[in-house]
């Protein structure tokens, strides 16, 4: 009779420790699988190397005109200035995208998420904006205003203290 009981005992036991390691196992098997990909941000992506947003516009406006004429001025925006003339053009948009809405973040760089709310940094193009001249007056006091390497650059400016433009 105390075989029997102990039999029991052992063949239960053995059974409830089988059933718990495979217990244990399900999160550890889960987690193998991927998932789903959209259950957190994606790393941003930096495409400023080798690679820049141009601004559709800048081909379309007029060339700057040379000693006194009628014609309208112009002024380049590159670098800092150019960035920052791309970010206020582009901060109100509705859709995603490069050529969608961009934001401004605490480290000086404007970035636009895509569809899978990835994050792009932007560059402005190497040969500059070309921006109506009275437009880039907001843009004097930044690094590649009108090719100057001095001013400042977007550091410490975010979307609550960036002056209005």
């Amino acid at each position: 009779m105390n075989t029997t009981i102990y039999k029991e005992r052992k063949i239960v036991s053995r059974l409830f420790a089988v059933l718990l390691s495979g217990l244990l196992m399900v999160p550890l098997l889960s987690s193998c699988g991927g998932g789903s990909r959209n259950a957190s941000t994606p790393p941003p992506v930096d495409d400023s190397v080798g690679r820049t947003v141009s601004d559709r516009n800048s081909i379309n406006q007029p060339e700057a005109k040379k000693g006194l004429s009628t014609g309208q001025k112009v002024a380049i925006l590159a670098g800092a200035a150019g960035l920052y003339y791309l970010y206020n053009k582009h901060k109100n948009a509705s859709q995603e995208g490069a050529e969608g809405k961009y934001y401004l973040s605490k480290n000086g760089r404007v970035y636009y998420r895509d569809a899978e709310k990835r994050a792009h940094w932007v560059t402005p193009p190497k040969e500059g904006i070309r921006v109506p001249e009275s437009e880039a007056q907001k843009y004097q006091q930044f690094q590649g205003y009108n090719g100057s390497t001095t001013g400042r650059d977007l550091t410490g400016i975010t979307s609550e203290s960036a002056p209005a433009l």
